[in-house]
């Protein structure tokens, strides 16, 4: 009953006055002009720069060689608008022909061949494939990460796209095949975003560098088949610094990226900043609730969860991003007066609560294939599933096991009693504490019994005259 009332939790106004415009307020343009990325967040009464990821420089490096290869012209600037509206632009790195030791003879000669052409007719009625030679079939670019003020392995590296257009292709549709080369890993476990044997490039870049390569093409109306490799000279290497063995990914990095720009944030800083706003949200209401999510699934299953709603729910109960940081977020809560929060998270973050981890960044404990081994074994699971828990590299994969062998309802609810029992711990009777947790694959998982007393009560009170 809790569970499918939740799905109908009301979605108001909070979200966008709490949530979202202290974030827009946060950007800043104009500061330094010549850096690539002119954008930065406030951090620790500092400004930092912000960067962008693996898969937006891979969509950059698409879109150069895209024009390169269709138009003849080597581009000086490419850029896009990255999935949170930013717009990020570059200059290639490299961009250039394919065609072994002949490839600044074939530059020369293509771009003269397409001025010639482009003199005589529009460029509408000019096929792509009518100004390439023939030895022209494909051009590659690259783009060089920047990762703003937020340095990681990847800050630096260079990511090239290689794009090639089939020739004699009759079809009027145009299709964009997009694979891995060199120094981007190879999916080999199931569980992640993508399937076994694919190239480790997730949606959101896939997405991105589609649409670039089709901009492109719609631009000089090429139909047919475009296919695009991306390739990371050194990701081999740089792999054995990350987690992709552990997760089941071989041979080089991954090609991440959901909103297309990295936003860099000291821990401390990024403490103080929710915080200050669990302050703000208290100074702005008078009812003791709060709702707590560690970031962008959590948003998107609220967001779900509204549409749902069919009249029943919780109005003004303000939600703040917390990120990693549960514990802390829930000793500001405490400290501003909350009498009653909510936390509302992904299973990958929130079984970690089932064990009394409080801050859920992999960097200090990953350990949620032995929670869900250790209270399989409790519900009475054999040896065998308990190992293929073990052997899971995503919390999905665990599900999915669970699922399979009859036992996800059960190892779901001695979960939640346990992610109860420590956030009970952790809040010391100053508040309430109650956790709802979702799969993006299975969907609600379940809540604990705290979250739902709580939310029986938040949703009678909706009903009252």
């Amino acid at each position: 009953m809790v569970l499918s009332i939740f799905r109908e939790f009301f979605w108001n106004e909070w979200y966008d006055c709490i949530v979202m415009d202290p974030y827009r307020g946060l950007y800043k343009e104009g500061i330094l002009q010549q850096m690539p990325l002119n954008k930065y967040i406030q951090s620790g009464g500092k400004y930092l720069r912000c960067g962008y990821t693996t898969g937006t420089c891979a969509a950059l490096a698409a879109a150069a060689a895209a024009r390169l290869l269709f138009t003849g012209h080597r581009p000086e600037r490419v850029s896009l608008i990255t999935p949170k509206g930013i717009r990020v632009e570059v200059e290639p790195n490299l961009c250039e022909y394919t065609a072994g030791e002949q490839s600044a003879d074939i530059s020369s000669m293509a771009a003269k061949s397409a001025e010639a052409m482009l003199l005589s007719a529009g460029p509408a009625e000019i096929h792509p494939t009518e100004i390439l030679p023939a030895e022209i079939l494909s051009a590659r670019a690259a783009v060089r990460k920047d990762a703003g003020d937020d340095r990681d392995v990847t800050d630096g590296i260079l990511i090239y796209a290689t794009v090639t257009a089939e020739r004699n292709i009759s079809s009027a549709d145009l299709t964009v095949l997009i694979d891995g080369g060199a120094g981007v890993g190879r999916v080999t476990r199931p569980g992640l975003d993508q399937p076994v044997g694919s190239a480790a490039i997730n949606t959101v870049p896939r997405a991105m560098i589609t649409e670039a390569v089709t901009d492109v093409c719609e631009s000089v109306g090429f139909s047919g088949i475009v296919k695009v490799v991306i390739s990371v000279p050194d990701g081999e290497a740089i792999a054995g610094k990350t987690f992709n063995a552990h997760l089941g990914i071989e041979g080089g990095i991954s090609i991440l990226g959901t909103s297309g720009i990295v936003e860099p944030m000291s821990m401390q800083a990024f403490i103080d900043a929710v915080c200050v706003e669990i302050r703000q949200v208290r100074l702005m209401n008078d009812s003791g609730r709060l709702i707590l999510t560690p970031g962008n699934y959590g948003m998107d299953f609220l967001k779900r969860v509204s549409s749902a709603r069919e009249g029943i729910g919780i109005t003004g109960v303000p939600v703040v991003v917390c990120s990693n940081f549960i514990g802390d977020a829930l000793d500001a809560a405490a400290a501003e007066g909350f009498h009653e929060v909510l936390l509302v998270g992904h299973i990958g973050k929130l079984v970690k609560l089932a064990g009394g981890i409080m801050n859920t960044h992999s960097r200090y404990a990953d350990c949620r294939t032995e929670l869900f081994a250790a209270h399989a074994a409790i519900c009475g699971a054999g040896t065998e599933i308990c190992r293929q828990l073990m052997d899971c590299v995503t919390t999905d994969a665990c599900l999915d096991v669970l699922r399979e062998a009859g036992f996800l309802d059960t190892v779901m609810h001695a979960l939640c009693e346990s992610m109860d029992r420590y956030l009970g711990r952790r809040a010391g009777g100053a508040i309430k504490a109650g956790a709802v947790t979702f799969s993006n694959v299975h969907g609600l998982l379940g809540c604990t019994p705290t979250a739902e007393r709580m939310i029986e009560g938040w949703t009678a009170e909706a009903f009252r005259p």
